[in-house]
């Protein structure tokens, strides 16, 4: 049985409009996130990954072609709808205020609450699981700036768990953590996906860890965007695109970029 498709984007071109003048990131791009999937973006600096996240999420239109959530074009949603269906984790700072980590987890659930902004008892119980399925239910009660960089990762993951969306796209949301808590955070995405049923797609640096863990990868380089499982991406050579220097080379057999 085929996995359903979540999320297509099909022949588009990224970038920026300003005027009459277009300034194209990349052309051509197609991706596709599955249900029960965890995709990780990866390229190299400068190449579009942040553009592509943009495009795919509906804050910027593609220059060219079409991205379809649900196999509906994703700017005929209106605000609510779809935050319903699809939610976001940035990496920039939260703004200064005295929010518990219950209250961070429970604004994942603004989509669904009436409009003086109570929470019903799914909300409450919505709430409660991605505590537990994150593993913060323990820091509840604690102000957001008194947790960890690892700790405050993981409860703005749960805000968008209790968002209840079956697709969840994170911008580098291992930037600023230690390879302990890299590791730890990116078994939990895993889990997440094969718990959940949901798909994850996440932008990395941190490409020898992503090659371990996901199900599939999509390689952004300046020629091409290519998406397939790790394994099939090693075997095509697909790695030897990424970066223009002959220092760093991928080892097909270790599966891991080395040092020359």
């Amino acid at each position: 049985m085929k996995t359903p498709i979540l999320l297509q984007a099909s022949n588009i071109s990224i970038g920026y409009g300003h005027k009459k003048a277009q300034t194209v990131v990349a052309s051509n791009l197609s991706i596709a996130l599955a249900k029960g999937k965890l995709i990780a973006l990866i390229g190299a600096n400068g190449i579009g990954k942040s553009t592509l996240l943009k495009t795919i999420i509906g804050i910027q239109k593609p220059l060219e072609g079409t991205v379809l959530l649900h196999d509906k074009n994703i700017h005929s949603y209106d605000a609510l709808d779809l935050a319903q269906n699809l939610s976001v984790v940035l990496t920039e700072q939260l703004p200064p205020s005295n929010l518990t980590v219950f209250e961070l987890v429970a604004l994942g659930r603004q989509p669904y609450t009436n409009w003086i902004g109570t929470l019903s008892h799914e909300d409450e119980k919505q709430i409660q699981l991605a505590m537990e399925l994150t593993q913060i239910s323990h820091l509840s009660h604690k102000k957001h700036y008194e947790i960890s960089d690892g700790q405050l990762q993981k409860v703005l993951i749960a805000r968008a768990l209790a968002q209840d969306t079956p697709l969840i796209i994170l911008d580098e949301p291992t930037t600023h953590l230690d390879l302990l808590h890299k590791v730890s955070l990116l078994k939990l995405l895993k889990k997440l996906t094969h718990e959940t049923g949901k798909c994850i797609l996440f932008s990395t640096h941190d490409i020898d860890m992503a090659i371990q863990i996901t199900d599939e990868m999509i390689i952004m380089t300046p020629e091409m965007v290519v998406q397939d499982q790790p394994c099939n991406l090693i075997t095509k050579g697909s790695f030897n695109t990424l970066f223009k220097d002959e220092h760093i080379v991928f080892d097909n057999e270790k599966g891991k970029f080395v040092i020359t």
